[in-house]
């Protein structure tokens, strides 16, 4: 990264920047000359490596008791990456999914409405909202209709941003992502099949595979992730849209997963089929082609190559990665 002393251009603040999109994002903002506020509850390791630099800083947060009015203050985009639940425990407690999620959300988007103006990138679920599938892949102009609790509390945001933005003229803009991995992911919050998958493969443990594995899903690597988010937050305008898919726009069956990590791991993994799971969508694949239009963004790097640079991470970048490291599989991704 440039860490010559001009000047930022934006002053950007990142909810949720401890976590696995906020700090990617962050640092491909630092990298564009953009100052990065990563704001959150622990503050990464990484951050060390760039404790001079202009364009990265910390701020412990709590979206829970924050008072948004001074948070915002000197902030002229802020992207809400943070969410404190996952599918599995939105299922289970639905109301505490709502409210804490939900309750900081409008307090941001009420500091904003006091200041009278400003910018927020809220990170939404391509992979929840939409529910089954009547086209594949799925226009954003497809009906929203989750079938789970996280995808029901994140089309809920959705929709009081779409408020906040007719009633008070905030700029709101939505991303929903696909399924996003790389390096730094935290398998223990059951999220992210590949980056689950992976970290079974490299500590020889069992695959997990629901059902037949034909379960096809959009996957992208999250360095393509964080390069469209630069773009949909300093794009000066978005020609009328605000919602935006953010995914490879090509489908991944779990199998293909599977195979894909025999091939770049050279040896056979062992896979314990489990019966399938009547939540799961059969099929879920992102059209990005309105992103390409009114962004120019198109993502780089194939799954293949997503799955390459992952694992090259993880061995050059341990910090980055929350998977633990053997040290036969790394020797060969050194080489």
């Amino acid at each position: 990264m440039d860490s010559t002393n001009s000047a930022p251009q934006t002053c950007h603040l990142i909810v949720g920047g401890g976590g696995f999109i906020g700090r990617h994002a962050g640092l491909a903002l630092a990298q564009h000359k953009h100052r990065a506020i990563l704001a959150g509850r622990r503050r990464p390791a990484f951050l060390d490596s760039f404790a001079a630099s202009p364009f990265l800083a910390w701020r412990d947060l709590d979206i829970l008791t924050a008072d948004w009015d001074a948070q915002i203050k000197g902030v002229d985009v802020v992207h809400f990456y943070s969410w404190g639940s996952l599918p599995s425990t939105a299922n289970a407690d639905p109301r505490t999914d709502l409210e804490q999620n939900l309750g900081a959300l409008l307090g941001l988007l009420d500091a904003l409405k006091r200041r009278g103006h400003g910018r927020v990138i809220f990170s939404s679920s391509g992979g929840t909202v939409y529910g089954p599938l009547q086209q594949v892949p799925v226009p954003e102009t497809h009906v929203l209709a989750p079938i789970n609790a996280y995808g029901a509390s994140k089309a809920t945001a959705e929709i009081y941003l779409n408020l906040y933005h007719a009633m008070h003229g905030l700029d709101c803009r939505i991303a929903r992502i696909a399924n996003p991995f790389g390096a730094g992911q935290d398998v223990s919050r059951g999220l992210g099949a590949v980056t689950a998958f992976m970290s079974k493969a490299l500590n020889n443990q069992p695959i997990e595979v629901w059902g037949t594995g034909e379960v096809v899903r959009d996957f992208i690597h999250v360095a393509d992730v964080a390069e469209c988010l630069v773009h949909l937050a300093i794009a000066p305008d978005l020609s009328g849209q605000h919602v935006f898919n953010i995914g490879s726009g090509k489908g991944t069956s779990l199998n293909e997963i599977v195979a894909a990590l025999e091939a770049r791991l050279n040896r056979k993994l062992t896979v314990d089929r489990k019966p399938g799971r009547t939540f799961d969508v059969p099929s879920n694949v992102l059209c990005i082609g309105l992103v390409k239009q009114v962004l120019g963004w198109s993502p780089r790097l194939n799954f293949t190559e997503g799955l390459g640079r992952m694992l090259s991470d993880i061995a050059v970048h341990p910090e980055f990665s929350t998977l633990h490291r053997p040290h036969a599989d790394f020797a060969r991704v050194r080489a």
